[in-house]
């Protein structure tokens, strides 16, 4: 596979107004996908555009726009939906190409641009590298007459679309009645679709980081600072609380006591109920190398397999759809169920949550352990250096760790997608060890870096 100059694990993602991820660079995907996915025959060929509320959304979605609608794509724009929102409605809106204009979890000086493809789904690594090759090979070949030029439109129905689409996920013979829920919409996407979902399904919800302002998407909101809604569950008495992170396709649960309840135990919860109701298929479950040891254990016992991928939604899913798995996911949250939706969903999971938190009638908190998580450790080093993990100091470190935990726990080091972070993270069920395997680790990427 070609060197990524634009596209990391998940799509084009950088500072906002400062390369790659600028109104020029932006254009140049306009006109780059368009050509690709605008096929050349009488038709007319259509890209939906969704985004979240951070500001600089306000200079990447004209200037993917204009691109489009230079080589002759119609567009229609959503203006905030959550990411999963972009995926469905592009399938059901019959759209050549779907649009989101986010960096999810990051806080509001970053922006990205996620693509997905006419069946909803993450375009593939081959074709965002046929894309990056057509952007920097010439900006005005290809345009389309003045005659021919798409036309633009914004559909304000959008989220209504997919708050009706995520109601129908939930099991018409239960009802959220009765039940006080916490909702943070990180400020971002989900802002209004998440607390009407669960408002129409009858709970009683009580919503923060529902104020966007442009600059304060997951500023200490969300499902990266689950605090805010562990406090929020607390001071509302609330009998679950659900945070969604800025596109809103993470999501992280918080019982009624403000425990927080990561992604592989969401997995967990979910995959197991649906394998005793009969309805998970695959034989298990699919994770990320990231995903906890004590999940893989607490799968096995069931008689159930955990199958691990690299990181990246994308990539679960690629085999979800490969072995015919129906849950998939990453610890962080991001939670696909690919009998509802092409993508990590946090609404269409905390739904799923839900109903076995309804059909059960327990409280939350006995619910939310369903394995005792092996002692985990996960530090990011931020570095300067091209590649430290081809230091040879970094390698050795990494050999001596791999040997102290001699088979009994994993190590994993692998720079981020997304970020100049090398994520350093081990395993084991000797916490002492863990740690110390780690900071060694660490230090090491720290000294090369």
């Amino acid at each position: 596979m070609g060197e990524r100059k634009y596209f990391g694990t998940d799509g084009i993602r950088g500072r906002a107004n400062v390369h790659p991820m600028t109104a020029e660079v932006a254009l140049r995907v306009g006109l780059a996908a368009g050509k690709l996915f605008n096929t050349g025959d009488d038709r007319r060929h259509l890209v939906v555009i969704g985004k979240d509320t951070r500001l600089s959304g306000y200079t990447i979605e004209p200037a993917l726009v204009a691109g489009f609608a230079s080589v002759g794509m119609d567009v229609r724009t959503f203006g905030p939906v959550p990411t999963p929102g972009v995926a469905m409605l592009t399938r059901s809106m019959r759209a050549d190409l779907g649009v989101m204009i986010s960096a999810s979890h990051n806080d509001y000086a970053d922006n990205g641009i996620k693509l997905f493809g006419p069946d909803g789904y993450k375009l593939s690594d081959e074709i965002e590298l046929k894309i990056e090759a057509m952007m920097d090979d010439g900006l005005d070949k290809g345009l389309a007459p003045s005659d021919r030029l798409g036309r633009v439109k914004r559909i304000d129905d959008a989220q209504a679309r997919y708050i009706e689409i995520a109601k129908q996920a939930f099991p018409r013979r239960l009802s959220l009645k009765g039940l006080r829920i916490a909702v943070d919409c990180a400020n971002g996407a989900g802002y209004k679709v998440a607390p009407t979902t669960l408002f129409e399904l009858g709970a009683e919800v009580c919503a923060v980081g529902v104020s966007p302002d442009g600059l304060n998407i997951n500023a200490e909101c969300g499902s990266t600072h689950p605090a805010t809604l562990a406090e929020a569950v607390k001071r509302y008495r609330a009998d679950i609380g659900i945070a969604l992170d800025g596109d809103a396709d993470r999501l992280i649960i918080c019982d009624e006591k403000g425990q927080v309840v990561d992604g592989d135990q969401i997995m967990a919860l979910v995959g197991l109920d649906w394998a005793r109701r009969g309805i998970l298929t695959g034989g298990g479950v699919v994770a990320t190398v990231m995903s906890n040891l004590g999940l893989e254990r607490r799968l096995t016992a069931e008689g159930l397999t955990l199958e691990r991928t690299k990181v990246g939604d994308r990539y679960v899913m690629e085999r979800m759809r490969e072995g015919g798995f129906n849950i998939g996911g990453e610890q962080s949250g991001h939670i696909i169920l690919h009998d509802h939706a092409t993508t990590g969903d946090g609404l269409m999971a905390a739904l799923q949550v839900l109903a076995v938190l309804v059909d059960s009638g327990k409280p939350m908190s006995e619910l939310a352990r369903q394995f005792d998580p092996v002692p985990q450790r996960l530090e990011n080093v931020r570095y300067g250096a091209e590649k430290p993990l081809e230091s040879e100091a970094v390698k050795a470190a990494i050999r001596q760790a791999e040997a102290a935990l001699d088979g009994q726990g994993r190590l994993l080091v692998r720079p981020s997608g997304t970020e100049k972070l090398i994520r350093v993270m081990a395993e084991g069920d000797d916490e002492a060890l863990v740690r110390q395997v780690v900071s060694d680790v660490s230090a090491a990427v720290r000294a090369a870096g």
